[in-house]
């Protein structure tokens, strides 16, 4: 049954002349195309409006021609599957066929394209995800997305180990969009079967496995949706590491994110459930592809350790030196979500709070000196060579770092025949 509405007065997007004139051409001669997906989705639940995804009835072909034939730039980025980017006046738009699954393989599918919007509707995996908007604004409901939207219920099209087996990242997917857009409990017979079958996700390239983990992390709060994941076990299938150090710190993180608006950070979120173990972030970032950048800071964090609660600003000065500032920060977040938690029973953790916080304050606006002296002053000034300078170096560094930085230029070389002279 189709449920139809308008979104004309809500989405402003819509009146784009580059996503108008694209609509236009590819409606023309009995042809029909419609916006699809998240864009409809999140307009009608107030959100931002990133990508907009079009439907058609066009084969892929059709849209290269008719794209090509007024003046836009056509992309065959996914045309085995239906999918053609369009390029209108600059901006890019997904155009993809009007498609039916003839047979999955629980990671990729083969399509057969057609004209019905019923069949393409029920090929997708959440209701939310199947509403198309005509370029007027008028929307056509064929699968109940828009009741569930109004109740914020996510829920599978059709038969929920059906679509999973055609797609097992669709288990990942139904927890991730819960936490962005569903409440309460999650939808139970969708529930049930990403439990049953948790272990098709080992079928998942990591590079998918991580793209979702991530999309997650980044929900305004996602603490129900991993509780869920957890005792579904799916937490454990692709996070391993989470199954004995736990997900309490989550939620404090999240209520901290929001009273003292640090910005939502996935990366911190993901260390705030996996414990502080070198060797075990190692493995977990090559597991799921991480990249160089995020498991560095992850490994960095992980070999970074509080300062002392007594220390001196001087001496947090020296061990931020010896640090990652990346490292320590992180350390410092979620060292001061733990001493919030405690708060309400110690005053000690509010106190320990109020210094993590002064901490974090100063690495704000902290720049990591540099070392007065090169290589090539320690030869000219020691008349010194080989492994000799790097030794000579690394003592006078020492030196500097525990003068509080105090020691100058010409201080340090006077210092070098003297070390020189032990050599």
């Amino acid at each position: 049954m189709s449920k139809m509405i308008s979104i004309a007065g809500k989405a402003d997007w819509l009146n784009e002349p580059s996503l108008q004139s694209l609509l236009a051409v590819l409606s023309s001669g009995g042809e029909e195309a419609r916006i699809v997906g998240g864009a409809v989705r999140n307009t009608l639940l107030n959100q931002t409006v990133s990508d907009i995804d079009i439907a058609t009835t066009c084969l892929p072909q059709m849209t290269i021609e008719r794209a090509t034939s007024a003046g836009f730039k056509a992309i065959p980025t996914g045309i085995d599957h239906g999918t053609i980017t369009v390029v209108s006046h600059g901006k890019p738009y997904e155009v993809t066929s009007l498609r039916a699954d003839v047979s999955t393989n629980g990671r990729h599918a083969e399509v057969a394209f057609g004209r019905d919007w019923l069949v393409d509707a029920q090929r997708r995996d959440f209701s939310i995800n199947a509403l198309y908007a005509d370029a007027d604004g008028t929307i056509t409901d064929l699968v109940g997305g828009i009741a569930d939207i109004e109740s914020q219920t996510l829920r599978f099209i059709g038969d929920p180990e059906q679509r999973i087996r055609e797609d097992y990242l669709r288990i990942l997917r139904f927890f991730r969009f819960f936490a962005w857009y569903g409440k309460g409990r999650p939808e139970s017979e969708g529930l049930k079967a990403c439990a049953r079958l948790k272990d098709g996700l080992a079928q998942l390239s990591a590079e998918r496995t991580w793209s979702e983990l991530k999309k997650l992390f980044a929900a305004p709060d996602p603490s129900r949706a991993l509780l869920w994941m957890r005792q579904a076990g799916v937490l454990t299938a692709v996070l391993p590491e989470s199954e004995k150090w736990g997900i309490d710190t989550i939620h404090g993180l999240v209520d901290t994110e929001q009273d003292l608006r640090w910005e939502v950070d996935p990366i911190l979120r993901l260390a705030s459930i996996v414990p502080p173990d070198a060797g075990r972030i190692a493995e977990m970032a090559a597991r799921l592809k991480l990249s160089n950048s995020e498991r560095e800071r992850l490994e960095n964090w992980a070999d970074t350790t509080l300062p002392a609660a007594e220390i001196s600003e001087t001496g947090f000065a020296k061990k931020l030196y010896r640090s990652s500032v990346q490292g320590m920060e992180d350390r410092l977040r979620l060292a001061i979500v733990s001493a919030r938690a405690q708060a309400m029973a110690d005053n000690g953790a509010m106190m320990r709070a109020g210094l993590l916080s002064k901490q974090l304050d100063y690495i704000a606006d902290y720049n990591r000196p540099k070392f007065p002296l090169s290589g090539g002053d320690i030869v000219a000034a020691s008349g010194l060579k080989g492994p000799a300078i790097g030794q000579i170096q690394r003592q006078l560094e020492e030196e500097w770092v525990n003068s509080g930085f105090a020691l100058d230029r010409d201080a340090l070389l006077a210092r070098i025949p003297e070390i020189a002279a032990t050599e």
